[in-house]
């Protein structure tokens, strides 16, 4: 059969881009891509980048106080939400046009439309045009859900924050997963009332308990109003004639019902996978809408692959991008290529910011008998300051192969300290080859290399 494209994808994210761009340009191969809404996906227009941009916006308020107690005399200044905004958009467009220039540079032929799956080997698109592909590539990534409870419309979920027209005074935020306590963290900077509503006993759940006990401790420090089991039991409009900018009432599990001027949902994404035909053509999808892949990406319709968020295998930007990349050396270089989704580094952009690879405590022991190594102190930048900030590192030790199983950095930048100390974790390093690592002083880091004695064994 003649087909219009040996590769026709689906999603104009991260992965999906990077798919087509290499197919086409490396492998020669006759590509096209639709996408729907904005090139660049989740992570570029309305996650990863613009809530970067946003906390280091947020970071900017405690730059006075602590400057002062450096000896510099700056006032408190203000913060113009329009204006940052601006900026944000135009930086975002900026973005989204890198992604198509980088498509159009590798002749990949792009579609604005929404596609869906007609048979194994043919797509129709929302413009009305029907394309055929000896394979398809789905990388349509994930959205936020809102909860299912009355009125839960009244809340926005994180894609809105970006298009938000003002900052509210305060703020709910529901949930204790990254995003919620990212977010928390940057409108309790911008000047907003914080509260957050977690119905677990610990926000973070998954990542190391004595880490995100210090994260929970500093958020508090830091003004936000962290309430760890509690949910909402009801929720309505202030006024009948509920707009946008009334308040919401919040009657919580415990506690008093009070009026907040937003509500954002930060409980859980879904992956992109409804009404596109999937599984009419024979696509396994999961019980959350995740499509069932292999370790090749591959579905259960030989001709149809599907990479990034809509797996749900690991959701995060690198890994989609590796994902894609893995799916062309398999199916267009002939070398069959998997992902290895074992000791992935990652960082949560709390304030304060959180490092992390490998197991937990409480994992690891779980699995094995471990040593644990770990100090938390003042930093010196802030301890200085007179500012009560205080980090964390920690390493958690096989006893029997004395390999350094995981590592968690609660610190200022402890995202670009992770991405170092996984490049030794992933080659299997031991602890003592962390201990002949020369120290750099003065650093927060280089407690990772200084601690000796382990404070327990489990």
């Amino acid at each position: 059969m003649d087909f219009d494209y040996d590769l026709f994808v689906i999603g104009g994210g991260s992965g999906g881009v990077r798919a087509a761009r290499v197919a086409a340009g490396d492998a020669g191969a006759r590509v096209a891509l639709a996408e729907e809404d904005r090139y660049g996906g989740t992570c570029v227009i309305r996650g990863c980048v613009p809530k970067k941009l946003m906390v280091f916006a947020s970071e900017f308020a405690s730059v006075p106080e602590q400057a002062r107690g450096y000896g510099w005399n700056i006032g408190e200044g203000t913060f113009d939400w329009l204006t940052f905004r601006k900026y944000l958009d135009e930086e975002l467009d900026r973005l989204e046009g890198v992604y198509r220039s980088l498509l159009k540079n590798s002749g990949v032929e792009t579609f604005d439309a929404r596609a869906i799956l007609r048979d194994a080997h043919t797509v129709v698109l929302s413009n009305g045009e029907t394309k055929t592909a000896k394979t398809i590539l789905v990388a349509t990534g994930g959205h936020p859900v809102r909860p299912d409870i009355p009125n839960a419309e009244l809340g926005i979920v994180s894609d809105d924050i970006f298009h938000l027209e003002a900052l509210p005074k305060s703020i709910l935020i529901v949930g204790g997963g990254y995003i919620a306590c990212e977010f928390a963290g940057i409108f309790n900077g911008l000047g907003v009332e914080v509260t957050q509503y977690y119905r677990g006993a610990q926000i973070l759940r998954g990542f190391d308990d004595e880490a995100r006990s210090l994260i929970a401790e500093m958020m508090r420090e830091k003004g936000i109003n962290l309430q760890v089991g509690t949910n909402i039991a009801a929720m309505a409009a202030a006024d009948p004639d509920h707009s946008t900018a009334d308040p919401v009432w919040v009657t919580p599990t415990s506690g008093t019902a009070r009026a907040f001027d937003l509500v954002l949902f930060a409980t859980g994404r879904d992956p992109n996978s409804s009404d596109m035909g999937l599984e009419d053509i024979g696509v396994e999808v999961g019980r959350r809408g995740e499509i069932i892949v292999d370790e090749y990406s591959k579905t259960a319709v030989d001709s149809v692959y599907a990479i990034g968020d809509v797996t749900n295998r690991v959701n995060l930007t690198p890994v989609a991008i590796r994902e894609g990349m893995a799916f062309v050396e398999t199916v267009f270089k002939d070398n069959a290529t998997s992902v290895d989704h074992e000791l992935i580094p990652s960082a949560v952009f709390t304030q304060p910011e959180m490092g992390t690879i490998g197991l937990s405590e409480e994992a690891a022991r779980d699995i094995e008998p471990v040593e644990i190594y770990a100090t938390s102190f003042r930093p010196m930048q802030s301890a200085f300051a007179g500012q009560p900030d205080r980090v964390l590192m920690k390493l958690v030790v096989s006893v029997a192969t004395r390999k350094v199983l995981g590592c968690h950095i609660v610190a200022p930048n402890a995202g670009e300290m992770i991405q170092l100390a996984g490049i030794a974790i992933k080659m299997g390093a031991t602890k003592e080859d962390f201990d002949r690592t020369v120290a750099v002083h003065p650093t927060m880091s280089e407690e990772i290399v200084t601690m000796k004695t382990p404070l327990r064994t489990t």
